[in-house]
């Protein structure tokens, strides 16, 4: 199982102080949070896609590729990578490329995002949202599986014998999580690829996220990948740790009050009582954490939102201390006896690498279906 953090890259004025980052201090703030990760023995950091202020965080691949300069074993991911307004030739070329650079310590997430103008910025209609999910990663998946692409859709120019340039690392595209919080559509896009199901329940009661992981792995098992309990899912959440439970609730409660996502609406014990929010002693968030398994099943990675709502950078770094020595050897001590045998582990280039000969994979050629993306010939087959 995967442990690590995500961060959305928002840049938020501090409620106790009154002082804003400038977004060079943001951006690197990024790097140093996720040089921490990998020194504390985090598995995983991902990185979000915004083009709106307060957020930075418009080129993740940038970042990505920055971070793996610096870095040795972290495994780079974004926490979204907007399929629907970013052009799929343009991320399969991007990220192709930084799987080289990596030396495929990379894979992504796929997403809408939150953002409603984001659309007509880069030229798309919001109210076809999950039309261009469906579509755009239908070529994706061909572009990095196929040489020579032939392809005609709805939402973008067709092409003729084209090549994405870089070829995936040693032929093996980047391992691809479909994230979502409410969408089904997205739930079954994920099942029929067989790729991951990232279930960004932040915000969400525990019984909308079991619906939505339950769906996932129902079709993951209808389309042949395996059984259900075999599918891949990623969960995130949020945390804030102190030594003691009165002092994490003391300090975090001024910046989750004055959140931008949240501030001045439900209380802080509430929404820890609705949602995966844990703000406590390390011992709670460890437990609130296994908590999840019961909803969601055995499950391959776990992220946690730590710097946003304002909170300085030296916080940050002292929570991962936290939650990289005390909190993630537990979790993965626990896990890893609760886990049956036959529940793969999380992807990874070497597993896909090994595992290669042994699947087969199949690339639709056209979009008509509006949830699998699959093609009319595909359809008749089924």
């Amino acid at each position: 199982m995967q442990f690590g953090i995500f961060t959305v890259g928002d840049v938020t004025t501090d409620p106790t102080t009154g002082r804003t980052p400038t977004e060079h201090e943001r951006i690197k703030a990024t790097i140093a949070i996720a040089q921490k990760a990998e020194e504390v023995g985090l598995d995983v950091m991902a990185f979000g896609q915004h083009h709106n202020p307060p957020f930075v965080a418009t080129s993740p691949t940038t970042t990505m590729a920055y971070v793996a300069a610096r870095t040795e074993r972290l495994l780079l991911s974004t926490s979204t990578t907007l399929i629907t307004t970013t052009d799929p030739v343009r991320i399969a070329e991007d990220y192709a490329q930084l799987q080289h650079l990596a030396d495929g310590r990379i894979d992504l997430m796929l997403g809408r995002g939150n953002t409603g103008p984001v659309y007509p910025w880069f030229g798309k209609d919001i109210r076809d949202g999950i039309e261009l999910a469906v579509e755009n990663y239908a070529l994706l998946h061909q572009l990095w599986r196929k040489d020579v692409v032939n392809w005609q859709g709805k939402h973008r120019t067709p092409l003729q014998g084209f090549t994405a340039t870089p070829r995936p690392l040693d032929g093996v595209p980047p391992f691809v999580w479909h994230g979502s919080i409410r969408s089904p559509e997205i739930a079954e896009q994920a099942a029929y690829y067989g790729d991951g199901f990232f279930s960004n329940h932040i915000f969400w009661p525990a019984s909308h996220t079991a619906q939505m992981i339950q769906l996932y792995r129902r079709r993951f098992e209808h389309y042949g990948h395996g059984a259900a309990h075999q599918a891949i899912v990623g969960l995130g959440g949020q945390a804030f740790l102190a030594r003691n439970s009165q002092d994490a609730v003391r300090q975090f409660r001024p910046y989750f009050d004055n959140a931008p996502v949240y501030g001045h609406g439900p209380s802080l014990e509430d929404f820890m009582a609705q949602t995966p929010l844990s703000v406590g002693s390390p011992q709670q968030v460890i437990e609130k954490t296994l908590a999840f398994r019961e909803y969601a099943g055995d499950y391959q990675r776990q992220l946690w939102l730590m710097d946003h709502a304002g909170l300085p950078l030296k916080t940050v770094l002292e929570q991962l201390d936290l939650l990289g020595e005390e909190v993630v050897p537990a979790l993965r001590k626990e896990f890893a006896s609760l886990r049956p045998a036959d529940v793969p582990s999380a992807p990874t280039h070497a597993s896909l690498l090994a595992a290669r000969g042994e699947r087969v994979e199949t690339a639709p050629t056209a979009v008509a279906d509006t949830v699998t993306g699959r093609s009319p010939q595909l359809q008749e087959q089924a």
